[in-house]
């Protein structure tokens, strides 16, 4: 899977100059002695999952994102709740929209077959994330590996961590700011919801009580608002509505991940107000119409945002363990 395009190498260059400005503690070709195939392997499943459902590009993606805002990049958004502990994954901002958890699990069985209790689920997640992308946009990119994974994982902390789809630019960016990302970073990685769908719940407030005012977002295109009501009843205004439907956050083009996204926000056509507001607040809308102006700068962006983005609280060295089920910590003597 090699670059054949200018705009390609244009990633490439970008994202090996992050890579090595980043936490030397991963590096490039981790696995090149230990277990040569893993990424192969990954890549595979990944890409064998996708051609049987698109929509789980978007959910390998925004597991990445995740998990590494919780703990950060530890695989804890993988681990199964137990008796007496609700994991990451049953939380609210996970549960029931998050996808993608058989995937992982089916490249970690293919793995450890091959190279058993070396490669960790933490680098599984970077690497499923970084080939969801090539498949939905061409966006290829080199992953630093060596992650290790976590042994806890706490609902309240994905709570607390994860960015609400209610939140202002400036709200975005000191969540972002926390994890080390910058507000051009912040603005880029959004574009990943050029992909993937939304819960009614996740947006009915801006068509049905905005700022509990019982009034529509002035923000939203009212013919854009109109089919959203077509699709979402008043009664998804409740977040705890049980409701499965679902909209895509790009009704443009919907499975393929590119700077559309930026568009649909200047025709006032963002899903989530924490879409819209990037547009709407002088902190990033010039970085909007950039990005909405050049894509392949936006795709070089966006891959040198995913590796930076992969090394925020990284566990290496003898940190944390290499899971052999991602679902479950090992047993320990």
């Amino acid at each position: 899977m090699g670059c054949v395009s200018r705009s390609c190498w244009i990633v490439f260059i970008a994202v090996l100059a992050m890579a090595s400005s980043t936490s030397a503690s991963l590096h490039l070709g981790f696995y090149r002695k230990t277990c040569p195939s893993a990424e192969a392997i990954v890549r595979r499943t990944v890409s064998e999952a996708v051609a049987n459902n698109p929509g789980l590009a978007a959910g390998l993606i925004r597991m990445h994102f995740h998990d590494c805002f919780v703990r950060g990049c530890d695989a804890s958004l993988l681990l199964n709740s137990s008796p007496g502990n609700t994991a990451e994954k049953d939380a609210p901002p996970n549960n029931p929209s998050m996808r993608g958890f058989e995937v992982i699990d089916a490249a970690k069985a293919a793995v450890e077959a091959r190279c058993p209790s070396t490669v960790s689920c933490a680098d599984i997640i970077a690497f499923a994330a970084r080939d969801s992308a090539y498949l939905a946009g061409g966006i290829d990119y080199p992953v630093p590996a060596g992650r290790r994974d976590g042994r806890v994982s706490l609902d309240s902390e994905a709570l607390t961590n994860i960015p609400l789809p209610n939140l202002t630019a400036a709200g975005l960016r000191d969540s972002f700011a926390k994890k080390g990302l910058s507000v051009d970073e912040m603005v880029t990685l959004s574009g990943a919801h050029s992909i993937g769908r939304a819960h009614c719940t996740a947006f009915a407030p801006r068509l049905y009580n905005f700022n509990a005012t019982h009034t529509q977002d002035p923000s939203m295109d009212p013919a854009f608002a109109a089919y959203l009501k077509s699709r979402c009843s008043p009664s998804t205004v409740d977040f705890t509505s049980k409701d499965p439907t679902t909209v895509p956050l790009d009704a443009v083009t919907p499975r393929r991940l590119d700077n559309q996204y930026y568009k649909n926000l200047a025709k006032r056509r963002g899903l989530l107000f924490s879409d819209q507001t990037l547009q709407a607040s002088r902190l990033t809308a010039r970085l909007v119409r950039l990005d909405a102006k050049l894509g392949s700068v936006w795709a070089a962006k966006f891959a040198a945002a995913m590796v930076r983005m992969g090394h925020i609280e990284v566990l290496t060295g003898s940190q944390g363990e290499i899971r052999k089920m991602c679902g479950v910590v090992n047993n320990r003597p």
